[in-house]
């Protein structure tokens, strides 16, 4: 049967994403992605270099007649979110991405589609056989586990990358160059669970699901519910009393929770009470959101209590520290319109065994705002007698409005679209920041094609824009090769 993406242009670059989308790249478990792109670059009789954590560069010889053209990076990150629908039967270590074309987009069945940054990486793939692109000598840069932690950027040094010009094809939104970028940093709060002998009850699962979810940064202002934060809200102070065995909910640090579930105790002939109550607090949940979760639900059924309860005092515990830590946009920028400035995400909870684990997600454009919010989200941990870890976090992009690679691609922009391009800083972590505080003096600019949803199962690209986005490319590394 063949791919949905073989006729779709460039074919070239759709060429290596159908590759790419059949093998398996989770964050952290990069190996066989980095052993298909030393494989293209062997095919091509093209240098290749892998660091000891993973990160790959790929060398490409300028065109003919273009050698002393500076060194251009093309960086990209080999892995990919991995999320699903709960009803989605997919092995992400294992099988392929199952895409589908739903008019002028691309996406996948169920799963994110590893668009990002799927597509950028591609995009430079595809420069190894398409001799008809004009170019300096090139760096393909790959980097590893971009979306847990930024950790292969991390990982870099100055001497593993020659290029002092560096197009980072990891950017959303088409028409627009960043050039600047939020840091981030990750608090995990941690306290021991203490446990009833058995439970007094029946065993009941509480499900609230059916969320968008999102990427925390580029998603956090969109008002979005979190699955866990409104959990929490539902079972907080109910009439109904119950017995609480675990709250779970959440994957991925820098993804909004769109799944969250409660397992409880409960007498049988409470079950109807505590069943109207939640079913009364989730239409008003419904309510409030009622503009952007349109799919949002709720069930109650009955599962195996295989585990005892928790003590009074831990459930309450866990209920008020979901209730307290913050979630969602702290501040707005003063200097960029609709820029979100800080926010902070509540990601993960888990509670299933002898220990809670509750996993926030911060990012600011300010180091004192950053410093402030998790200053607070460290205050709730102490005052709940909790061990609270602060991990440390990755550098922000400060933007350079009079760098020459993004005067030049401007002018290139608006040759190619007739447009100007917007000149924006995002409110996400990307790896420029890193880069940046590793090879002193380079010159970035991020761009990409139109990416929705990415983190989630809504993930979509569209075709249009990468066929624009690879124009973009081609233009630009022309110039950049005179």
């Amino acid at each position: 049967m063949s791919s949905p993406l073989i006729n779709l242009k460039p074919e070239i670059l759709w060429k290596y994403f159908d590759e790419i989308r059949k093998i398996p790249r989770e964050s952290r478990h990069e190996e066989k992605i980095g052993e298909y792109l030393i494989s293209v670059a062997d095919k091509f009789n093209c240098k290749s270099r892998k660091d000891s954590v993973g990160n790959v560069i790929i060398e490409i010889p300028a065109t003919k007649g273009h050698e002393d053209a500076p060194i251009v990076v093309l960086q990209g990150h080999q892995d990919m979110v991995c999320e699903k629908n709960a009803d989605v039967a997919h092995d992400f270590s294992q099988d392929p991405i199952k895409v589908k074309i739903e008019g002028e987009w691309v996406t996948a069945e169920g799963t994110t589609l590893g668009a990002d940054n799927g597509i950028g990486v591609a995009a430079g793939l595809a420069l190894l056989e398409d001799d008809s692109v004009i170019h300096g000598p090139l760096e393909l840069l790959f980097t590893v586990d971009e979306e847990t932690g930024l950790n292969g950027a991390n990982n870099l040094t100055s001497e593993f990358v020659k290029g002092r010009i560096l197009l980072n094809l990891d950017s959303e939104e088409s028409g627009a160059f960043f050039v600047g970028c939020a840091g981030g940093a990750d608090t995990e709060i941690t306290f021991d669970l203490n446990r009833k002998n058995s439970a007094a009850g029946t065993g009941y699962k509480i499900s609230l699901s059916g969320f968008r979810g999102g990427h925390s940064g580029l998603d956090i202002d969109k008002g979005r519910g979190n699955a866990i934060k409104l959990l929490a809200r539902m079972l907080y102070k109910t009439e109904t009393p119950f017995e609480l065995i675990s709250i779970e909910g959440g994957n991925k640090h820098n993804a909004i929770p769109r799944e969250a579930f409660a397992y409880i105790a409960l007498s049988p002939d409470k079950a109807e009470a505590l069943k109207k109550e939640l079913d009364k607090k989730f239409h008003s949940l419904a309510f409030e959101f009622k503009t952007v979760e349109k799919n949002s639900n709720w069930n109650m059924e009955k599962a195996d209590a295989d585990t005892a309860p928790l003590q009074e005092e831990d459930q309450e515990k866990l209920l008020r520290l979901i209730m307290a830590i913050p979630h969602g946009v702290m501040a707005m920028s003063q200097e960029i319109e609709n820029l979100v400035e800080t926010s902070t995400n509540l990601a993960i909870v888990r509670s299933k065994g002898k220990q809670a684990s509750l996993y926030s997600s911060s990012r600011s454009s300010i180091d004192s705002a950053m410093e402030a919010v998790r200053a607070s989200i460290d205050a709730i941990g102490e005052l709940a007698k909790t061990n609270v870890d602060q991990i440390q976090g990755y550098p922000g992009w400060a933007p350079n409005l009079e760098s020459p690679l993004l005067k030049t691609m401007k002018k290139i922009h608006k040759d190619v679209t007739g447009k100007d391009p917007e000149v924006l800083a995002i409110h996400a972590g990307l790896e420029c920041g890193i880069i940046g505080e590793k090879c002193p003096g380079i010159d970035m600019i991020s761009f990409g094609p139109d990416l929705e949803n990415p983190h989630s199962p809504d993930e979509r690209v569209h075709i249009k824009s990468v066929e624009g986005f690879w124009k973009l490319l081609a233009k630009t590394l022309e110039a950049l090769a005179q």
